[in-house]
């Protein structure tokens, strides 16, 4: 057994950079999750119930479609085959699908049953973090009848045609049946197109016999081998099993807090660690993570690279209630955050820097450099730096070095040393990065970050900052800061020695 020790290395930050806009098409059970939020007040006087005072409703897209969602706000282009009752539900369903741009003319209508709607029921206590209390589900989970599954594997025949990768969401409602599932493994493995699958608990897993791969938790795992999941080699042999039984490409398991378990009949199998999170909701982690896997897979990655990204972007998902779209930005800041999670403080050196700009700013993010010696930090300079922040996504602060601050101030200086300096500056919230500069400017520090606005105080003119034309020639622009009247760090110096 072999354990990841890079996952969160910078080149997940490239492969989200590179992740492509792909046609995928998403199979499974349609879902309309419905939410009612309200104030848990008390206890009724009627029964030993809890009392939720509403006070309001919302509606997203679940199973299935929550897949979809997940992969349209991930940037791909998406079809949905499935089916949805003929009733009002249903044409919820389809105007989200039309809102986010998903394609769901492979959605076919159904009479006999109606739209699946899982009604969640979230209380907050004291105004404090709301916690999901009751869902009620409205569903039916027979089979498909003939007719309508003889419909539906006709039109994922002619989805298939552009598709390049197919994801399957079986929450064992009826769509994923045996005889359809095996029709479209057979058409995909035609095409050289992959299937992933998120398989049912405790169903019959011979169906998804030949897919690629699949990603059952441990709890489904278990029950589809009879092992019981009690350790990490456990989940491996339980990844092999799967693999060698259901002729997979890989076998994986996921496994909540301890990441993932991958088999691919190379060497004993690997683990995938994940970063510790505050858990709020489990809800749509197992959609976020087959949408990540097949989105990631489809633009190129190999299965460890696709279950790192898939490992943070279900972190993400665990962070928020209900089941909630994770953006590329989102994912790319946080793999900033963990690549910073080591350091103690926001002082790095300048390669550091560099490779945490670089994570930054494949989301787009803008760079704003200003620069200093901040011998003696006061409250113009608290305003200076929020201002200067304010201009873009993130803020590196080039703070002077001990020897280049006693050639501007003189030998008296600085009155603080450069730890301790930047050590304040850090504890700043409008600060992002600190990196200390030797130079008498910082020109060459400028050169190397290449930041998309430089701020200087409106003390100077545009003609007189430092790097100016540098930084308008790579298309950045100049900003004058507004300075706080009446405060000088070398006033406050003197002032204090004539005290």
């Amino acid at each position: 057994m072999t354990v990841d020790t890079n996952a969160w290395g910078a080149d997940l930050a490239e492969l989200v950079g590179k992740l492509a806009e792909p046609e995928i098409l998403v199979l499974g059970d349609l879902m309309l999750d419905r939410y009612v939020w309200g104030d848990a007040e008390r206890i009724s006087q009627e029964a030993p119930v809890m009392l939720l005072r509403a006070d309001r409703r919302e509606e997203r897209l679940g199973g299935a479609s929550s897949v979809s969602m997940m992969l349209s706000h991930l940037g791909a282009r998406v079809k949905l085959a499935g089916v949805v009752g003929e009733d009002d539900d249903a044409r919820r369903v389809r105007s989200l699908l039309e809102g986010m741009n998903i394609d769901h003319a492979t959605v076919l209508a159904d009479d006999s049953r109606p739209t699946t709607v899982k009604e969640r029921y979230i209380g907050r206590a004291q105004q404090k973090h709301p916690q999901q209390v009751l869902r009620v589900d409205y569903e039916k989970r027979a089979a498909l009848d003939a007719g309508v599954e003889g419909r539906l594997s006709e039109a994922l025949e002619s989805a298939l045609a552009t598709a390049e990768i197919v994801l399957v969401s079986d929450y064992d409602k009826g769509v994923c049946t045996p005889g359809l599932l095996n029709k479209l493994t057979k058409a995909c493995k035609k095409r050289g197109i992959r299937i992933l699958v998120d398989p049912t608990r405790g169903g019959d897993y011979g169906k998804y016999q030949g897919m690629s791969t699949m990603t059952p938790n441990r709890l489904e795992a278990g029950l589809a081998t009879g092992r019981v999941l009690d350790s990490i080699p456990e989940a491996l042999r339980a990844a092999r099993q799967l693999r060698t039984t259901l002729g997979l490409e890989a076998g994986i398991v996921t496994l909540d807090k301890e990441g993932m378990a991958l088999d691919t009949g190379d060497g004993d199998g690997l683990v995938f660690p994940v970063r510790p999170r505050q858990v709020y909701d489990i809800t749509g982690a197992g959609d976020m993570v087959l949408a990540v896997l097949g989105l990631a897979m489809a633009s190129g990655a190999d299965y460890g690279q696709a279950i790192r990204l898939a490992n943070v972007a279900g972190g993400l998902e665990v962070e928020k209630i209900g089941v909630a779209p994770v953006s590329r930005q989102e994912i790319l800041q946080d793999l900033a955050r963990a690549g910073n999670a080591t350091r103690p403080a926001k002082q790095v050196a300048l390669e550091d820097l560099l490779s945490q700009l670089d994570l930054r700013r494949v989301g787009g993010g803008r760079v704003v450099f200003t620069n200093g010696c901040f011998d003696l930090l006061h409250a113009g300079h608290v305003q200076y730096l929020a201002e200067a922040r304010a201009q873009g996504d993130l803020l590196v602060v080039g703070l002077n070095s001990d020897a280049s601050v006693s050639r501007l101030k003189g030998p008296t200086r600085p009155v603080n040393p450069q730890e301790a300096r930047g050590a304040v500056l850090a504890g700043l919230e409008s600060v992002d990065y600190v990196v200390v500069f030797h130079e008498q400017t910082p020109l060459e520090l400028i050169r190397a970050i290449k930041p998309e606005v430089l701020v200087k105080g409106s003390d100077y003119r545009r003609e007189t900052v430092v790097g100016a034309d540098l930084v308008e020639s790579w298309g950045g622009r100049v900003y004058l800061a507004d300075l706080k009247q009446g405060y000088s760090s070398t006033r406050l110096i003197n002032r204090m020695e004539a005290a």
